[in-house]
């Protein structure tokens, strides 16, 4: 018995501005249900899955804004370069680009940019697992 994947669910304004920035900008399928009690949609790219759902009351704020730093969701790239080349994809479709390409001092090279509700979402990749896996008992992904 394993888990298999971790599916996100965003809170965010406007479900169907959402949903569209989400499929037309950052090159997502859909599962709409937009006609359901919870006003929602699945959004797909590649073995992604985040479910958005339209709140009922309250903000929403990224975890910067709220808590002084961390992003809201992380996605791994399959490569080292897949990251350059999303990051080359988004900044041609203006996404807001919040981080440029860079490696951190616990050896995952990313970038991270901000969706149409303020969400900071980091892309990258552990390329150190030294660096990331020295105090550890994990020993890095298979």
């Amino acid at each position: 018995m394993k888990f298999t994947n971790i599916c996100p669910v965003f809170l965010v304004d406007n479900i169907i501005k959402t949903t569209d920035y989400y499929v037309n900008v950052l090159g997502f399928k859909y599962a709409k249900h937009f006609d359901k009690s919870d006003n929602f949609a699945t959004v797909y790219r590649d073995h992604i899955e985040i479910v958005l759902i339209e709140k009922q009351k309250g903000t929403v704020e990224n975890n910067t804004a709220k808590y002084g730093n961390g992003y809201d969701a992380y996605i791994d790239t399959d490569t080292i370069e897949s990251i350059d080349e999303i990051y080359k994809e988004y900044k041609n479709k203006k996404v807001k680009i919040i981080k440029e390409p860079f490696m951190t001092d616990y050896g995952s090279y990313e970038f991270a940019f901000q969706d149409i509700d303020g969400r900071n979402i980091g892309i990258g990749l552990i390329k150190n697992n030294e660096a990331y896996f020295s105090d550890s008992n994990y020993q890095g992904k298979k």
